[in-house]
């Protein structure tokens, strides 16, 4: 069954089943091998998309990554406006093969610790919507796009703030799904990351999949129609 998308965003068409062994092995090639560094991979997707999942996925399969949450970052920081963050963060890690950041925002309001990738990290990979921001592409290794049913999307991420407490009663989540998606919308449409995705994942499958199956398709996408 097709998936709903926003308008502007291609549905991608030809998906191949893959283990999970298989997935991981087609994400660390569109990396490639930087020398002096840990490969850097962008997990990037719509609100609700699967972008953890598939993040956690890979982080237990790789020895030694990182993974940088991009909620981290966007701690207390206007919607999406948190890009030279990561941008400073992925500079010192191609410079220095590690990294360490305390956003302002944490500084100001006391939050502890630091948003770290540690010396010896063989594979950062950044998740969250808008990891792959077009400002920061080049520091990128390779995009992985999480495309997902629009709302069956939305279902699951207003059930996980409920179930987390994140945004208050199910009244609340509604609504600040609502004011999330009056900003994810116009942003994505502007930066199109599909367009630079060398692999997408479906996060809600396009139909049934054995156990620990993935539906993947090479991209970029191609831009609608």
């Amino acid at each position: 069954m097709p998936m709903l998308l926003p308008t502007g965003e291609p549905a991608a068409t030809g998906w191949r089943v893959v283990d999970e062994a298989a997935l991981v092995a087609r994400v660390l090639e569109a990396a490639g091998e930087p020398a002096g560094r840990p490969r850097v991979v962008a997990v990037d997707g719509r609100g609700g998309a699967g972008k953890s999942t598939l993040a956690r996925r890979l982080a237990a399969a790789v020895p030694s990554t990182a993974v940088v949450h991009t909620d981290d970052l966007a701690w207390h920081e206007a919607f999406f406006g948190w890009g030279h963050l990561l941008q400073g963060l992925l500079e010192a890690v191609h410079r220095d093969g590690a990294g360490r950041l305390r956003p302002p925002a944490w500084e100001r309001r006391g939050r502890p610790g630091a948003v770290e990738v540690p010396a010896g990290t063989s594979l950062v990979v950044v998740e969250g919507t808008g990891a792959s921001h077009r400002e920061h592409a080049h520091l990128l290794d390779a995009t992985v796009w999480v495309q997902s049913d629009a709302a069956e999307a939305e279902r699951r991420a207003i059930d996980r703030d409920v179930a987390q407490g994140v945004n208050g009663d199910r009244a609340a989540a509604v609504a600040f799904w609502d004011e999330w998606m009056a900003h994810e919308l116009p942003f994505f449409a502007a930066q199109r990351p599909w367009e630079r995705a060398a692999l997408v994942v479906a996060g809600t499958a396009p139909g049934p999949l054995p156990e620990g199956a993935i539906a993947v398709v090479a991209g970029p996408l191609p831009a609608a129609a």
